[in-house]
């Protein structure tokens, strides 16, 4: 909402504003091991050319370098599309899907002294999954979530090998109290912690939101809840 504001602000003082339009044809990138690269086709929908300036990131939790991206910056004339390559350098096979995000800005082209007109920079930063050779596909790995109530505190296991991207809050059952938890995806391997404010003891269900593999978000979806170890 802030940057909507920040936006709308520049519009009223500056007759002539504008705000790069850098558009990716996906919400997700995936790069299958076996073809060793993926490309996005990105879109320069403002009115004058830019330079794309594309980039990796890391995630906290994962910070072993994996891909490179190419070209890191180019030109992109109004109107025009650019293909942008993600390439792999794992020195090892994938054992499991891995995340990375990849961002793209927009810069636009410098003005004259003494224009008017101002250019808004937006930054777009999109998940990137990497998915292992011979791992098979899976359309709903959400499934595969384990959800267990261990003495007072509710947590969720990820024995599987895909990454699992979710909205930060779960509905608790039958309670129909809200939990959160600590970030939207859930890695292979990883136990995270659902926080609430109530107890945990009676929750029998949750229900979320999950995301698919290609970043559309699907109806909610309700698991059931095992009994663990205290």
């Amino acid at each position: 909402m802030s940057l909507l504001r920040f936006i709308s602000v520049c519009l009223c003082l500056c007759g002539n504003a504008l705000a790069d339009g850098m558009q990716p044809e996906t919400t997700v990138v995936i790069l299958n091991e076996e073809d060793g690269e993926a490309t996005l086709n990105i879109k320069n929908t403002d009115p004058g050319p830019a330079l794309l300036h594309s980039a990796i990131e890391n995630i906290p939790e994962d910070q072993e370098p994996l891909l490179i991206v190419t070209p890191p910056i180019t030109r992109v004339e109004a109107g025009d599309t650019q293909l942008v390559r993600f390439i792999s350098i794992a020195k090892a096979p994938l054992k499991t899907q891995r995340l990375k995000r990849v961002s793209f800005e927009g810069i636009p082209q410098a003005r004259t002294p003494g224009g008017a007109t101002i250019g808004i920079t937006l930054r777009q930063n999109l998940p990137l999954i990497l998915h292992p050779k011979g791992l098979p596909k899976h359309d709903a790995p959400w499934q595969l979530l384990t959800w267990k109530r261990e003495g007072d505190r509710l947590r969720v296991h990820n024995d599987s090998a895909y990454v699992v991207r979710m909205s930060l809050e779960v509905q608790l059952h039958p309670q129909a109290q809200v939990g959160t938890l600590p970030r939207t995806y859930i890695l292979p391997g990883e136990v995270l912690t659902v926080a609430a404010a109530g107890s945990m003891a009676s929750v029998v269900a949750v229900e979320f939101q999950p995301a698919t593999v290609y970043g559309f978000t699907v109806g909610s979806y309700r698991a059931s809840v095992v009994a663990g170890a205290d």
